[in-house]
């Protein structure tokens, strides 16, 4: 890899226009809808959602800069509890675990300044940028540089001011990745704020992966300049009435990649990962119990009363046959799913054959059939996996491909089912499949299964998604859903 040299910013190009977000669009005023509900009938839970949201966000993002290492289990013992000292012990922590609690507050302040910029309506300067990088820095007192000599030192981090060094990063390999030099960063500033304030019609996703980038791409402070840009990341999506993103430490690498590929003016893998990780916390963010957030102070008559007028008000709500139009979008996609199933399942026929005469069929599933109760312990075992709560009070429907070989069957399902604990608009497929031996090939019970998902993530769309639109990214999607199921089969036979 060669040496990447230093370029001044750009404006989002009609290229990063062109960027496929069509399966995360028609999410945000479901969202914006579904969040003014939520706020109206589960205020507790829904306030406690996003403290457990800025929680985890503190604590990856420091994970990302490398300022520690925290374990799995007490990171998930502080995003339920707070960030208490008494939860971190010296074996989960790389660090003294009084310094980890400092900085993670840090953190969480730094969020709570960005909550408070959004609600006060406050602009985007300068002086913000300093702000947040006082907070995040708060208890970091000095960072490494690299001399013209290319020697390491350490140095006191100036904290709310714009570097004064070179801090240009060697890679593993040995190439240099140059960031703006000190001269040019208050220029630099300048162009960014001036670009951001001019896009103000631009998607809220793509606008919030441009801002992140080309605040990484000056690296206007000595150190921070990652905690800084995600600080940001979340200011643009809470202005635009979503869900802040949390980097999680195992995508680590797909970001810093998608970060050295928008380097090369290549925004979409940035934009792509903003994309599914606010589509994610959406999906979650309505899988909260409202039910669970009575008041432990009511009276038990008062608090049936309540959640009676509740349900009634969510009955209500679910006549919205605009809502239901969704329904009509999965209709659509099962019929696209029904044809390539098939279409799959007869190429690979002659190849089966060699070893088999195979037994192949698909059938679709759904309201329509009278059968949409088929696989909703499956379904519901998969939307856990995801963190989702799928409704089963709304229509659910499913194709279903089988292939059966001697002794070996498959069967690929792919649900589409409604999101969330009341009618929302929203629905997602998810893929998975269930492995079947048989002692011979006339027995009819099955001697073992396997169950397993095969999709990576699920495909989601809303009621004001065009099938049309979607259908491409779907066809990929079930393609490589496809592809694992038969992997796995293939590996039985």
């Amino acid at each position: 890899m060669a040496d990447y040299h230093w370029k001044p910013i750009v404006g989002i190009t009609e290229k990063d226009r062109r960027i496929d977000l069509e399966t995360v669009r028609p999410l945000y005023e479901n969202w914006r809808a579904s969040r003014k509900r939520l706020q109206e009938s589960s205020q507790a839970r829904f306030a406690e959602f996003n403290k457990r949201l800025i929680r985890r966000l503190s604590v990856e993002t420091g994970i990302l800069e490398r300022l520690y290492d925290l374990d799995r289990g007490t990171t998930e013992a502080l995003v339920a509890n707070g960030f208490l000292e008494d939860l971190v012990s010296h074996s989960s922590t790389n660090i003294e675990p009084a310094r980890l609690i400092d900085i993670l507050r840090d953190q969480e302040a730094a969020v709570q300044l960005v909550v408070d910029c959004v609600t006060r309506n406050r602009d985007l300067t300068k002086g913000l940028f300093h702000e947040l990088h006082v907070i995040l820095t708060r208890h970091q007192d000095s960072t490494t540089a690299v001399d013209q000599f290319g020697n390491r030192r350490e140095i006191p981090l100036l904290k709310g001011k714009f570097k004064e060094q070179p801090n240009n990063p060697k890679r593993p390999d040995g190439t240099i990745h140059e960031y703006c030099p000190p001269i040019h960063v208050d220029s630099e500033v300048d162009s960014l704020l001036q670009l951001y304030q001019s896009y103000a019609q631009e998607d809220p996703i793509l606008l919030s992966a441009w801002l992140h980038h080309r605040f990484t791409q000056i690296h206007p402070y000595q150190d921070g300049n990652g905690r800084v840009a995600r600080a940001l990341t979340t200011l643009v999506l809470l202005r635009a009435e979503l869900l802040p993103l949390v980097v999680d430490r195992d995508l680590r690498a797909e970001y810093i990649r998608s970060l050295e590929l928008a380097d090369q003016e290549h925004l979409s893998n940035l934009t792509e990962i903003f994309a599914r990780l606010e589509k994610n916390a959406i999906l979650q963010a309505l899988s909260v119990d409202s039910d669970a957030a009575l008041s432990q102070q009511k009276s038990l008559t008062s608090a049936v009363i309540g959640s009676l007028s509740e349900k009634f008000g969510k009955r209500r709500l679910q006549k919205l046959v605009d809502l239901r139009h969704v329904n009509a979008v999965a209709s659509e996609l099962r019929a696209m799913a029904h044809v390539m199933i098939e279409k799959s399942f007869v190429e690979v026929k002659p190849t089966l054959g060699e070893i088999g005469e195979p037994a192949i069929y698909v059938h679709d599933g759904g309201p329509d059939k009278k059968n949409s109760h088929w696989y909703k312990f499956e379904v519901a075992q998969s939307a856990k996996e995801y963190d989702r709560f799928a409704n089963f009070s709304e229509e659910h429907y499913f194709i279903k491909g089988l292939i059966r070989v001697n002794t070996e069957r498959l069967t690929f399902v792919v649900s589409f089912h409604h999101v969330g604990r009341e009618l929302s608009g929203i629905m997602e497929a998810t893929a998975f499949s269930k492995l079947e031996s048989y002692d011979d090939a006339e027995d009819r019970e099955s001697v073992s299964e396997r169950f397993s998902l095969c999709s990576v993530e699920p495909f989601v769309f809303t009621h004001l998604t065009k099938s049309s639109d979607v259908s491409e990214t779907f066809r990929r999607w079930l393609d490589t859903s496809l592809a694992i199921a038969m992997k796995e089969y293939g590996d039985r036979l």
